[in-house]
């Protein structure tokens, strides 16, 4: 296994790569494409806004390798704009593209009194399918950390993985298709469950 981290200027890589080397796994930092080669699995983290990491992907012509991976059907992980990025657009920054390969965009939170936005701290994650693929071990309702003032809403419903709900908003925590987990929250900040979160996906 060789796991290549997207290292695009503004991710937390070294909370990610520590999460990964807590599993036995020492990843191969990339930003360039020729650096995708001999990789068996991608992470993207995320840090930062929309359009800011679309601009830092597209400075080391990333964009392109990144959609084609996924439509091949290589494993990726995508965490909070790793997430985002995969879907069309984002009310954080209007007129910017996504990568398109989820359909959908990405909204703020409905503000409310007493509603501190962005949303900070441990919440709970409600599997569809509890305890199976990348829920393995999770239980019903496992709690992960998150930071975000912006939740993706994807157009097909049947991609969604988990839900969270956060004032009056119930958002997608994560989606799954064959290849690919992409969640809102960091599993690099969520202890056990993020490590066996992780673990899943790579092992599956």
């Amino acid at each position: 296994m060789r796991v290549a981290l997207i290292d695009y200027g503004a991710g937390n890589l070294r909370s990610v790569a520590n999460a990964l080397a807590a599993l036995g796994i020492q990843p191969h930092i990339v930003g360039a494409a020729a650096d995708l080669a001999d990789a068996t699995h991608l992470v993207l983290p995320g840090v930062g806004s929309f359009g800011d990491c679309m601009a830092q992907l597209a400075s080391r012509e990333l964009l392109d390798p990144i959609r084609q991976w996924v439509l091949a059907g290589k494993p990726y992980l995508g965490i909070c704009l790793g997430y985002q990025i995969l879907l069309d657009s984002s009310e954080e920054s209007p007129g910017v593209a996504g990568l398109g390969l989820v359909r959908g965009n990405v909204r703020r939170f409905t503000e409310s009194p007493g509603l501190k936005i962005p949303h900070i701290g441990w919440n709970s994650a409600v599997p569809r399918q509890p305890d199976t693929g990348n829920w393995r071990g999770l239980g019903a309702e496992p709690y992960f950390y998150f930071v975000h003032s912006y939740f993706p809403v994807p157009a097909d419903a049947a991609i969604v993985a988990a839900q969270t709900s956060y004032g009056d908003d119930v958002f997608a925590a994560a989606i799954e298709l064959p290849n690919l987990l992409a969640c809102q929250f960091h599993p690099e900040k969520s202890q056990d469950a993020g490590l066996r979160i992780i673990r899943n996906f790579l092992t599956r």
